[in-house]
């Protein structure tokens, strides 16, 4: 293979590389690594529906409520 044709074939590559840049960074890029982050995240998400989970969340938040500090408020007329 002569030198020329070498040439052609690189610039075929670079060619067919520049043409499915934006396909492969859809696909490979930081966007694509957000979305695979985000799906992930999603996945993990759940509906709380039943009678006795929120309950469970009342108590929990209540609990949460009556451990945090607490300042004697004073009487405004003096």
């Amino acid at each position: 293979m002569s030198w020329p044709w070498l040439v052609l074939l690189v610039l075929a590559a670079v060619l067919g590389v520049a043409v499915e840049k934006p396909r492969l960074e859809r696909r490979f890029g930081a966007a694509a690594r957000r979305d695979r982050d985000r799906q992930k995240r999603k996945k993990q998400l759940r509906v709380v529906t039943s009678d006795d989970e929120s309950e469970e969340f009342i108590r929990s938040v209540q609990k949460d409520l009556d451990s945090l500090p607490t300042i004697e408020e004073r009487d405004r007329k003096t």
